[in-house]
């Protein structure tokens, strides 16, 4: 397969990219080829113009300022995001990818008779989430319910892929990580790619 890794982070030494190195070596020691987008690395500007969005229901929507990205996720079989959630968010340079990237005739394309869209990206056949929290299980599932999960599972990936295999790896509570327990969640997420 060929995997788009989307690393999401500032810093280059941060735990986000260890954990995009390690999905990496897995994925290629699996056979798979990896086209590792390091957003901040790229220079991405995650802000939606206003030409894009004044364009948004136009067809074609014109993609050009975002050409070679809507290529890479095109070429993709599956789609392996790297990030740190902030505030139970998306950092917002991966907001701005969904917002640019992910846009009508790409992701998915409106319904003539208005309301539902479309799915279009039919080539991703799996989407994984690599991500870690500064709070604890409890705090993300039980008192915010999970919401990066939900809007990626229930939102981005059913509305964009119906078929896609979805899993996430969340390493909670980072902030008070051991040493041990980042080892541990490195491992995990090289054995999960490793079964890609």
């Amino acid at each position: 397969m060929r995997i788009l890794l989307v690393l999401a982070h500032p810093l280059p030494e941060s735990f986000a990219a260890s954990v995009a190195r390690t999905a990496r070596d897995a994925l290629e020691a699996s056979g798979h080829v990896v086209d590792l987008l390091d957003l901040n690395a790229e220079d991405f500007d995650p802000r939606l113009s206003e030409a894009e969005r004044r364009a948004y229901f136009d067809v074609p929507y014109d993609t050009t300022a975002v050409a070679d990205i809507v290529a890479r996720l095109r070429s993709a079989d599956g789609l392996v995001l790297v990030f740190p959630q902030w505030w139970f968010n998306f950092p917002a340079i991966l907001k701005g990818f969904f917002d640019r990237i992910f846009a009508p005739g790409v992701a998915f394309t409106h319904d003539a008779a208005g309301g539902r869209i479309v799915p279009q990206l039919t080539n991703i056949r799996l989407l994984y989430a690599l991500t870690t929290t500064g709070s604890s299980w409890w705090l993300v599932h039980l008192y915010m319910g999970n919401p990066v999960r939900r809007l990626l599972k229930r939102g981005i990936a059913k509305f964009c892929s119906r078929k896609v295999v979805f899993r996430m790896l969340s390493l909670h509570d980072m902030d008070r990580a051991t040493e041990a327990r980042r080892k541990a969640h490195l491992e995990r997420v090289r054995k999960a790619l490793s079964a890609v």
